[in-house]
């Protein structure tokens, strides 16, 4: 038999197939993209900046699907395949269609809209994508609005996480930033979204920084989105059109401007109110030569709201005189329904009060009765239209410094509650007749938390700007340990005064006799006791005029239960034994 011997080529080709297919199966391990996560404890996703934590690679794979220009193919269902990918097909907006936009070559920034065939979209003009890094899935709300922050700068400072963005110098000039903004209602949570706040801080930022500007035109957002844009970023008074799923924004640029530059979250305070030491008084110039929308005072003032009873109308007349006190020339708005007698409005106007009354609005979740029932009256607030800025200030507190500053800062700004809400005790609003309906639409639909104002309003507002505590600093003692009890009456006795204004929470100083904070005659409101506090409270009221400390007198029922409170105290044997404190406040004998 003949012996067949495979020639040398023969061998040599052989092996170069099978060395050929050993690199390409090694390359393709190589380059994917890791699956594992990048860090082991939660921490350390908060400590870095998003931008440096991600994935690398997988960004790389995200751009390059952006900026691959491959051929179309068709495919069912409405979609079309890009180099073998389905892109989804939907009908550009009608409005977009109009002689205002046809043939005008605008230049459009895309945000998010990987996912979308486009090719409509070029008989309007060019189409950008706008690339950038998506945030880590790791990374939560209460990461950027955290419970608590080191405002004192008493530690190293707070380190807080950034939100990648686009590097906005890559891109010239937009007409028009487009934006694709996925939407999980009605998931838990779902407006809590930090993908979601994102991509409405990108396409904010390239409508500011990048828009097209001029005299007789400004920079255009179109969102694409099942669920309404956020309200605290893209306002309702700059809505257009709304058609399906399409948002169509003419913003008011300055506005908007102010909100791209302060912080991004809460985790940094929005501006100091005091340069290096704390206890200096921020220069308001400052702000007011940065400001681009300072305007005459005549358009802000300072607001609060009475309805239901008259339990809070020496509160209110309290307010009034601090503020004025402290050197406000502004408007002071108090928004009453007609529970408030006549007397009751003369001495609230006698105290410098505009009074306007108001229709009350019910909470629908709310019992019949129930001290919370006619609590989202306070959203007349937003009905001021005549004024472009409000500071809405509770009736239980009083200012002690002046608050004018505040009027610089946008909706919503406020001092952090819990978790990672805001206290609606003191707020700095933009009224709006649209927000005030967008309200009373949402009235069924939202769960407050606490059944009251503030937790429908947190629900709305889910994007605020932190205040210092000390803007509205509450009266309460929750760790209940002696260096709390020091420092805070500290700040409460100040003079002169640290705080801006004091929030009494608990029982009020005007239903407790002079002589001692009456919280500490009840268990479960001894959180809320400080005599320091109680001290400063009188002492301004009698700064007042005599005729309007008589609509701070105990009523009969008051002085009953007064009488009563102090009688279990003694019982109960609270070892501090204000119970033992003997009265000498006249308005005991009423």
């Amino acid at each position: 038999m003949w012996k067949v011997t495979p020639s040398k080529s023969l061998i040599i080709r052989i092996n170069l197939v099978f060395l050929s297919c050993f690199l390409v199966i090694y390359a393709t391990l190589l380059l994917r993209p890791s699956t594992s996560i990048y860090h082991e404890s939660a921490s350390s996703y908060v400590r870095c900046s998003l931008r440096d934590c991600h994935h690398k690679v997988e960004t790389g794979h995200k751009m390059k699907a952006v900026l691959l220009e491959d051929t179309i193919e068709l495919s069912t269902n409405n979609s079309k395949k890009i180099g073998g990918r389905k892109m989804v097909k939907r009908e550009k907006p009608s409005f977009l269609n109009g002689s205002g936009f046809m043939g005008r070559s605008m230049r459009m920034g895309m945000v998010n809209m990987e996912g979308e065939d486009l090719s409509d979209w070029k008989v309007l003009g060019k189409t950008i994508p706008v690339t950038f890094e998506k945030v880590s899935d790791n990374f939560e709300w209460k990461d950027l609005f955290p419970e608590w922050i080191d405002e004192e700068e008493e530690m190293h400072g707070t380190i807080c996480p950034e939100l990648p963005m686009p590097d906005y110098k890559k891109y010239g000039y937009m007409d028009m930033v487009v934006v694709n903004i996925p939407c999980k209602y009605p998931a838990e949570g779902w407006a809590r979204d930090v993908f979601r706040l994102q991509l409405h801080m990108i396409a904010a930022n390239m409508a500011v920084r990048r828009g097209r500007k001029s005299w007789n035109r400004k920079p255009k957002v179109v969102v694409l989105s099942k669920c309404r844009p956020m309200v605290e970023i893209f306002r309702c008074d700059d809505l257009l059109i709304h058609e399906g799923k399409w948002w169509y924004y003419e913003p008011d640029m300055k506005r908007l401007e102010q909100k791209v530059y302060l912080p991004v979250g809460t985790c940094n305070l929005a501006l100091p109110l005091w340069g290096k030491g704390i206890d200096e008084v921020y220069d308001v110039k400052k702000i007011q030569t940065t400001n681009p929308r300072t305007k005459s005072t005549k358009r802000e003032a300072y607001a609060t709201v009475l309805h239901s009873s008259e339990t809070y109308v020496c509160g209110a007349i309290m307010l009034a005189q601090s503020l004025l006190k402290a050197g406000t020339n502004r408007d002071l708005i108090l928004l009453i329904d007609t529970s408030i007698s006549v007397e009751k409005r003369d001495a609230l106007a006698a105290a410098g009060w505009i009074i306007r009354i108001i229709e009350r609005i019910r909470n629908p979740r709310a019992e019949k009765y129930s001290y919370n029932e006619y609590n989202y009256s306070k959203f007349r607030l937003w009905q001021l239209t005549d004024y472009d800025k409000i500071i809405f200030i509770d009736a239980d507190i009083i200012v002690l410094r002046n608050l004018d500053p505040i009027f610089s800062f946008p909706q919503m700004s406020a001092v952090g509650n819990d978790n990672s809400i805001f206290n609606s005790g003191i707020m700095v609003i933009e009224p709006s007749n649209c927000t005030f309906m967008h309200f009373m639409q949402q009235t069924n639909e939202i769960v407050s938390y606490n059944g009251g104002d503030q937790g429908f309003l947190n629900e709305i507002f889910v994007y605020w700007h932190r205040l210092p505590r000390r803007v509205n600093f509450l009266k309460n003692f929750w760790s209940n340990t002696t260096v709390e009890y020091s420092m805070k009456n500290q700040l409460f006795g100040a003079d002169p005064p640290k705080l801006y204004a004091i929030h009494y929470l608990g029982l009020k100083p005007w239903v407790c006799y002079r002589d001692y904070d009456c919280n500490w005659d009840i268990g479960d409101q001894r959180v809320y006791a400080s005599d320091v506090a109680h001290r400063t409270w009188w002492k301004l009221h009698d700064t007042i005029d005599e005729s309007l400390k008589s609509h701070c007198n105990l009523t009969k029922q008051r002085r009953i239960e007064l009488k009563w409170d102090r009688m279990q105290a003694k019982k109960i044997g609270f070892a501090d034994e204000h119970w033992k404190i003997n009265v000498t406040d006249p308005r005991r004998r009423g």
